[in-house]
């Protein structure tokens, strides 16, 4: 399909507003930009409520927000603190840029329509801190989640790990690494515009690598803010697609879009996965770009594509359906 007349306005709108220059961005300017960007997000998927909270992690507090369904008493007869399938989520933003607050109406739209307990944590990001302080903050989060999961009102045994580009790839990475080792237990795993694979110039990135939102020069930015100089592009820590698939590897949502420089690694770990025998949800969104999930002020394809993550986890979980 074409790119979808909206999508291809919103991308005018973001190249008038950037500078003539393609110069790498710095941290600050991912960071701003990024900023700007997720002020279109929504959640018109339905109500929740939320509690901020923290755990501690390998060199302190991790924070985090939690976003229970507002009508999950009303879909099956359980109070608030009932337990429920819990859903831990990282925010995408090449591991440079995002926050619990750029993403809070993503969060809350995935908690709305997945009917989990989701924790939406910030972690460490680069330049300050670079791979893998991301990594071990993430795993950390999931630990705690599965740890002290009756005192957040979460069943440690239906935990979903998931993410949005960058953030897929600490949850790809983090399935990966509990199935090698034998825990801690994920129930699903959710990866939303993914990035998985650094190692080789895939041909979705060199066809939409400058102009379609992700351009090359921002992750060639990302990459070198986030890496040291002895970890390898094929490492699993930053390429997951680049690691054997571990026997036991949870089951997968997985969402791509047809104008996402990611599109083809994203794609190609969905059939990875399948062709291992793990069970895998996949669609590719015609006419859409990277991040536009997030974007529902602009793209009316936001909406359906969260309800529809959402009954994809619902059904992997069995969680009532929404009425």
């Amino acid at each position: 399909m074409p790119l979808d007349p909206r999508a291809q306005r919103l991308l005018s709108m973001v190249s008038a507003a950037a500078s003539d220059g393609r110069e790498r961005p710095s941290a600050e300017q991912r960071r701003q930009s990024l900023a700007k960007l997720m002020q279109f997000s929504r959640n018109d998927v339905g109500p929740v409520t939320t509690r901020d909270g923290r755990c501690y992690g390998p060199v302190g507090a991790l924070h985090y927000r939690m976003y229970t369904p507002g009508s999950i008493g009303e879909l099956d007869g359980q109070d608030a603190e009932a337990l429920l399938p819990g859903f831990v989520y990282f925010h995408g933003g090449g591991l440079v840029a995002g926050s619990i607050e750029t993403h809070d109406k993503v969060a809350a739209a995935l908690a709305a329509a997945s009917g989990c307990r989701l924790l939406s944590f910030d972690y460490r990001l680069a330049p300050e801190h670079r791979c893998p302080a991301a990594a071990e903050d993430a795993l950390a989060a999931i630990e705690f989640v599965v740890r002290h999961g009756s005192l957040l009102g979460i069943d440690s045994e239906r935990v979903v790990i998931g993410g949005d580009s960058a953030g897929a790839t600490l949850a790809a990475f983090l399935c990966q690494y509990a199935a090698a080792v034998g825990g801690p237990g994920i129930a699903a795993q959710c990866l939303i515009c993914p990035v998985l694979d650094f190692s080789e110039p895939w041909p979705s990135r060199e066809m939409f690598g400058a102009g379609y939102l992700l351009d090359r020069a921002t992750w060639e930015a990302d990459l070198a803010d986030y890496l040291p100089a002895d970890v390898r592009l094929d490492e699993p820590v930053i390429s997951p697609l680049c690691n054997p698939v571990p026997v036991g590897l949870p089951p997968a949502v997985i969402h791509t879009a047809e104008f996402d420089p990611m599109r083809d690694e994203g794609n190609a770990y969905a059939t990875r996965l399948k062709d291992a025998g793990v069970t895998v949800a996949h669609v590719c969104h015609d006419g859409m770009v990277h991040n536009f999930h997030a974007l529902g002020a602009f793209l009316p394809q936001a909406k359906p594509a969260l309800e529809l993550i959402g009954r994809q986890l619902r059904s992997l979980l069995q969680i009532p359906a929404l009425r």
